[in-house]
């Protein structure tokens, strides 16, 4: 399994991976050289993992988009839910960070002209003197209007896990669930618990 490293490899990439991290694969390999590359394997196969679940990730949320848009009648449903259906205070936060995340990506693309023309719209009667840079830019971030897509990019693993929880099988699964998903005898718990076990294995990697 080694590629022959040489002993000042070995110690050099020991110092990188730390004796804790190593000795787990040192119990499975027959020296250090073989421990290490044991260790590189697993780290490939985890990106290679890491993939997978962002491709799933990526099809989940486009899927429960697109079917809440026309189950619930409204793209703003992330914005403003149409009763009876109301977000938790967790997921309300969780919303609130993505927006100001999706505004900071945004922001950061823009020309230094761009985002000095947003200061007409932040600061009507002009900015404050001596405002510093790091609140300037958070005004600026403020007026600057993203897209759902954008928003929605921006939603951790953890906000789509908890669309799935028992709190919204009344107000958003009783009649979408089964058309979000093909395999019909699914149930919202065997969902909630797939989500789980994708959530626990992704946090792993």
């Amino acid at each position: 399994m080694s590629r022959n490293l040489s002993p000042d490899d070995v110690q050099a990439i020991k110092t990188l991976i730390s004796e804790q991290r190593l000795s787990t694969f040192r119990a499975l390999a027959a020296n250090d050289a073989d421990a290490i590359e044991l260790h590189q394997a697993t780290m490939g196969l985890g990106g290679a993992l890491m993939a997978v679940m962002s491709t799933v990730e990526i099809a989940l949320r486009n899927a429960v988009c697109d079917r809440l848009t026309t189950d619930l009648g409204t793209a703003d449903w992330l914005h403003i839910p149409p009763a009876p259906f109301n977000w938790s205070q967790i997921e309300r936060n969780n919303i609130d960070q993505a927006i100001k995340k999706a505004k900071r990506a945004e922001y950061a693309k823009l020309s230094n002209a761009q985002k000095t023309a947003l200061d007409g719209t932040a600061f009507p009667n002009g900015p404050p003197a001596g405002i510093g840079h790091s609140t300037l830019a958070r005004r600026r971030q403020d007026v600057l209007a993203v897209s759902d897509g954008q928003v929605v990019a921006q939603l951790t693993f953890f906000f789509w896990k908890r669309l799935f929880s028992e709190q919204y099988e009344r107000t958003l699964w009783k009649r979408s669930l089964k058309r979000v998903f093909p395999n019909k005898t699914l149930d919202r718990p065997d969902v909630a618990a797939q989500m789980e076990q994708l959530y626990q294995a992704r946090n792993r990697l």
